[in-house]
């Protein structure tokens, strides 16, 4: 007789989730540090002081060069939006290393890799997210100075549209190139503290050095850190001419030269986290 055939218990169902299940791509990273830049304190803390120093001092300078009449030649207004310029940077530094180191001294950069193993997919997101932030920002408020600063100098030479354009775009995008900077050297050194401290003095030390070089052997270097530390580079940027010299920068060339800068540091920040352990 023929022996029955087994009997073979029905495979089990397999598991199929409800939530559609895809790669994670860049536009996931932005997303994810878009919430995250949006619901810290420190984010609303130094772009509010950013803009609160920005608008007071700025106009501030203004009406003072306004009630003391002084003839202005054939400098516009506009360059007045520097002296706000220079403190709100530091808020900029502050916000940019904060971006990325404060999740080192938390520890929530493992959960941060955990979800996005690509390391520098989660660079390219903090920095593109953290520049369209700080640009338009600063743009808007800079453009709101600018607009005060003109209305209260009726003294000052009527700014062209390059003038309008440099002292708005050009101040957004250099204080936001500054803060990528800030953010490349929060991933090389990875505390808060320690990189803030280092970009602030990055940021003044140059200046005040050359302050004190009385020596005529140091002539030719402090000349160089007079026409190329960041606050110069700052006033260069409002300026139509250079003002350090016939060989200094000014125009647009103080925003190339800060990308370039903190182009290179940025390099080296995505060379150095895809090399070491978190």
């Amino acid at each position: 007789m023929t022996a029955p055939a087994p009997h073979h218990a029905p495979a089990p169902h397999s598991y199929v989730s409800p939530i559609p299940v895809r790669r994670a791509n860049l536009g996931d990273a932005l997303a994810s540090e878009w919430t995250k830049i949006r619901s810290v304190r420190s984010t609303l803390w130094t772009l509010g002081v950013m803009i609160l120093l920005m608008l007071v001092i700025g106009l501030g300078v203004a009406a003072i060069a306004a009630s003391s009449e002084a003839p202005m030649g054939d400098e516009s207004a506009l360059g007045f939006g520097f002296f706000g310029m220079l403190p709100a940077s530091i808020c900029v530094i502050t916000l940019g290393v904060l971006t990325i180191a404060s999740e080192y001294g938390t520890g929530m950069i493992r959960t941060t890799l955990t979800a996005c193993p690509s390391r520098a997919r989660v660079l390219t997101a903090k920095a593109i997210v953290f520049f369209l932030l700080v640009f338009t920002v600063t743009t808007v408020v800079a453009a709101i100075v600018g607009a005060g600063q003109v209305a209260l100098v009726d003294t000052a030479a009527a700014p062209s549209a390059s003038d309008w354009l440099r002292a708005t775009v050009g101040a957004g995008a250099y204080l936001a190139m500054l803060g990528l900077l800030s953010l490349a050297l929060g991933t090389l050194i990875r505390h808060s503290a320690g990189a803030i401290t280092v970009m602030i003095g990055l940021l003044l030390l140059p200046l005040v050095a050359a302050l004190f070089m009385f020596s005529a052997a140091l002539k030719s270097v402090q000349e160089w850190l007079f026409t190329y530390a960041i606050p110069s580079q700052m006033i260069s940027l409002y300026a139509t001419r250079p003002p350090f010299g016939e060989d200094g920068p000014s125009g647009w060339e103080p925003l190339l030269i800060m990308a370039g800068v903190a182009g290179v540091a940025l390099a080296g920040a995505f060379a150095l986290l895809n090399n070491r352990d978190v």
